[in-house]
């Protein structure tokens, strides 16, 4: 039987596994087992989920206290002061991440310290536009762009806010520098596609800060999900097409906001979405981050979750490159296919879009109208050139003043 001390012990080290103040989180295994590459940094690690968990990433260390070192010089301050001051917040950076972390206190000090400054000291450099050839993160363009991706991981992030209070702390002469938000929208620039300004724009992980490139809202300017009526299914985009349904590019001003799907008067407007080797990764931790922190504003997700129902095929894939929806750098059709149909794998919908939502029994009404369908056959066997239509109107003309010729000549012969 179990000692009365040792049960007393183990209930008074009960925590909440999560907290308020959480924002970093392990992706949910049903999720993360689909693709596990998609969530598990390549060059470089940061944060305390990934220490010392992979050999390919232990090269990027020994960079990373260069960097270190170099950020100390920069700012004027010492190891020391950088310790002291990280120690004070030691506390709540064990609160913003899902798991128990099993780190002493010195050895989580020394990871914030060491990933802070290589970040602070990354972005300054960046921002200044001048590194040496010497420079192995920035003067080689495919590990600059590896580590850019890393650092959107959901698993392999230090919060935001310590990020912030650590450049604000040290850097007391920031007349070159400007904020340390400006400077994450600098550095992550390429992903903001449609650039859109940093100003009140609040933000956890980086993570959080593509979920905003990609919608073009700040999240308290973000519409409201409230629908919790679910349509189940909704036809492809093929299936569509042949009902009649036609898409096009949405091109006004919210054209780059993936919220910005229309359906009206039988067109169905999608805004354009450049797809990369490396979308399917940011879409798979944007949805990861939405699924453990935003349930209730998972936009992302709603996203993903109405391509998957309209992309079945390459045939489908095919269609919103034709129409210029989809601009497709990884030349596959089927690997988009594929990539939009795994995306949701595993995931909950609490609630959906309300907008979407419309769209999906609106869509699905236009599918079913069997005039649709009908209008749709003729236009697309007999209209498909102003040629064919031409002859096809002929050819009924001709059909009907046959049929009066006929009923005229029986008429004829029933009077005589």
């Amino acid at each position: 039987m179990m000692d009365a001390i040792d049960f007393e012990a183990m209930l008074n080290g009960a925590e909440a596994p999560v907290t308020a103040e959480c924002c970093i989180y392990r992706v949910p295994f049903p999720i993360r087992k689909h693709k596990e590459d998609a969530y598990t940094p390549n060059v470089v690690s940061i944060g305390p989920f990934h220490h010392n968990r992979h050999p390919r990433l232990l090269n990027m260390e020994r960079h990373k206290l260069s960097y270190c070192k170099s950020f100390l010089q920069r700012t004027n301050t010492t190891w020391d002061c950088w310790i002291r001051y990280i120690e004070g917040l030691e506390s709540h950076v064990r609160r913003c991440y899902s798991d128990t972390l099993e780190f002493s206190k010195e050895e989580l000090v020394k990871i914030i310290f060491v990933d802070s400054s290589f970040i602070l000291e990354l972005f300054c450099i960046y921002h200044a536009k001048v590194w040496s050839s010497e420079d192995v993160c920035l003067s080689k363009p495919w590990l600059d762009s590896m580590i850019r991706l890393d650092l959107l991981l959901l698993e392999n992030q230090l919060p935001f806010s310590i990020l912030q209070a650590l450049f604000n702390k040290f850097f007391i002469d920031r007349s070159n520098i400007p904020s340390f938000l400006k400077l994450s929208f600098e550095y992550f620039g390429y992903y903001n596609r449609s650039r859109l300004s940093f100003h009140n724009i609040s933000i956890k992980p980086f993570t959080d800060l593509v979920i905003t490139f990609y919608l073009q809202h700040p999240p308290e300017t973000r519409p409201l999900r409230h629908s919790n009526e679910f349509v189940t299914q909704l036809p492809s985009l093929t299936e569509l097409s042949k009902a009649g349904v036609q898409i096009k590019v949405k091109s006004d001003s919210t054209s780059t906001c993936l919220l910005g799907l229309i359906f009206s008067k039988g067109v169905l407007e999608i805004p354009k979405l450049v797809v990369h080797d490396w979308t399917e990764i940011l879409f798979r931790n944007m949805i990861a981050l939405e699924q453990c922190h935003y349930p209730d504003e998972a936009y992302i997700t709603d996203y993903a979750d109405i391509m998957d129902f309209l992309i079945n095929t390459r045939e489908d894939v095919d269609k919103l490159v034709q129409k210029k929806i989809l601009i497709n750098w990884l030349e596959d059709a089927d690997s988009v296919a594929n990539m939009f149909n795994g995306l949701c794998k595993n995931v909950t919908l609490s609630s959906r879009n309300s907008n979407y939502n419309q769209i999906f029994k609106e869509l699905d009404e236009f599918y079913r109208n069997p005039c649709n369908t009908l209008k749709s056959t003729l236009k697309r066997d007999y209209c498909k050139t102003p040629w064919q239509a031409a002859v096809s109107f002929a050819g009924i003309v001709l059909l009907v003043l046959a049929l009066v010729q006929t009923v005229f000549s029986i008429l004829q012969v029933m009077h005589q």
